[in-house]
């Protein structure tokens, strides 16, 4: 028996135990796990994983998600989705004109039209996985031209128990041409047990659609967590996405994001880790077609013995003339153990192109530490207000004040509980 198929056979009796798909489905379904049994869990040999061991997740045996969870207590906005385990358990009363926002099995032709469209599982073991073990999925649909006011909130709770449990999230937002939303999904954890999220989120945004993403990773200390986000952008779109990862054992984010004429991309990241966590942030700008402008601030806090990674791709095609691209990851490492891999890379094809791109590695600065502390503040409370104010520049861009706030006060109690 082969490596390969020692991974994926122990996942081929959580596939076959599945409840029967729709028959619009199953044919993906199937593909995606021909597909992963062939390409398997990667490995550090490959250059994409050559900083994060997945092995962990290979040789751990899990469990389907339970159903039966109950998740009320979380659910809060009013336009918010919940999913227990993956199983969705509350949606809206009432939706504002112009919005769909439920599972993706009540349409089946927006379903056909986009789901694993953008997502590719030709070349990523997880996306395959994921598509395989497909049960439900949030879909959001916003019609041309609306404007929706409220954030919408995708609350994913997933529960550790006495078995390691899989789930598998998947996100479809299809936004119509001049409209306008905000999706914020949240991932958090309950309980202690081990658990492996393996989430995929696939946004369309038409021509001149305004779309802000923001995805908050809050997974309990043993969980791993993987998502994947591929974002295909209309000419003229303006599109930002804002990572917060700040839990999960091994986490490991991939932001992607094909622009065409005329678009405009941000890409923001935050990432805490403390102790053994390791978390990998990958992120693909590609620009497509000409004219297109992209932004990347990426940073991140290390302390304890944690790793960090950060592989930051900016594609510019051939046909891509006179984009404008601008990349950055800034690492704070708080002590002598912690470790970071930090790799910017650009490719470029077209010559008529303003690209850049920088990255840092430092400690707190010891002459602001030192001012802090000549003007009476301890030295405890100095670390922990020049941390928070290395944090707060990616903070303060979240447009979404009670997001905005309810992450300012747990990174200020986070950092106090370092500084102790």
């Amino acid at each position: 028996m082969t490596a390969v198929s020692e991974q994926t056979g122990a996942w081929l009796e959580l596939f076959t135990n599945q409840l029967p798909a729709p028959a619009w489905l199953q044919p993906l379904k199937s593909a995606a796990f021909a597909r992963f049994s062939e390409l398997g869990f990667p490995t550090t040999k490959n250059e994409e994983w050559r900083f994060t061991n997945v092995a962990p997740v290979a040789r751990t045996k899990f469990v389907a998600g339970r159903q039966g969870v109950k998740a009320s207590k979380y659910a809060e906005g009013p336009l918010q989705l919940v999913f227990a385990n993956g199983h969705l358990v509350s949606r809206p009363q009432s939706l504002p004109k112009g919005l769909e926002a439920g599972s993706i099995l009540d349409d089946a032709a927006a379903a056909t039209q986009h789901l694993g469209k953008h997502a590719s599982f030709d070349d990523n073991a997880f996306v395959a996985l994921n598509t395989a073990m497909l049960a439900d999925a949030a879909f959001v649909r916003v019609a041309r031209g609306a404007v929706i006011e409220e954030p919408i909130e995708i609350f994913y709770l997933t529960t550790g128990t006495s078995e390691a449990t899989a789930v598998h999230p998947r996100v479809l937002v299809v936004v119509g041409a001049d409209a306008h939303c905000t999706i914020v999904e949240r991932y958090v954890g309950a309980g202690d047990g081990v658990y492996f999220n393996n989430a995929v989120t696939e946004i369309v945004a038409g021509d001149r659609a305004v779309v802000d993403h923001y995805k908050v990773q809050q997974e309990s200390v043993n969980a791993f967590h993987i998502s994947i986000l591929q974002a295909t952008l209309g000419q003229s779109a303006t599109f930002a996405s804002h990572s917060i990862s700040l839990g999960g054992a091994l986490v490991r984010n991939d932001a992607n994001t094909t622009l065409s004429e005329g678009t405009d991309a941000t890409l923001n990241g935050l990432y805490i880790v403390n102790g053994t966590q390791h978390i990998d942030n990958h992120t693909k700008i590609d620009h497509a077609m000409p004219h297109g402008t992209s932004h990347e601030m990426y940073k991140g806090i290390l302390d304890g013995k944690s790793h960090a990674v950060f592989n930051g791709k900016i594609i510019v095609r051939k046909d891509a003339q006179k984009t404008d691209s601008k990349q950055t990851n800034k690492n704070l490492v708080l002590s002598d153990n912690a470790v970071v891999d930090t790799k910017p890379e650009l490719q470029i094809w077209a010559d008529d192109v303003r690209c850049t791109h920088g990255a840092t590695i430092g400690q707190l600065d010891s002459e602001a530490l030192f001012y802090l502390q000549s003007r009476g503040i301890g030295k405890r409370e100095a670390r922990s207000l020049l941390t928070y104010a290395f944090a707060q520049d990616v903070v303060d861009r979240i447009k979404v004040p009670a997001l905005r706030d309810s992450l300012e006060k747990m990174l200020f109690e986070k950092f106090h509980e370092h500084a102790e």
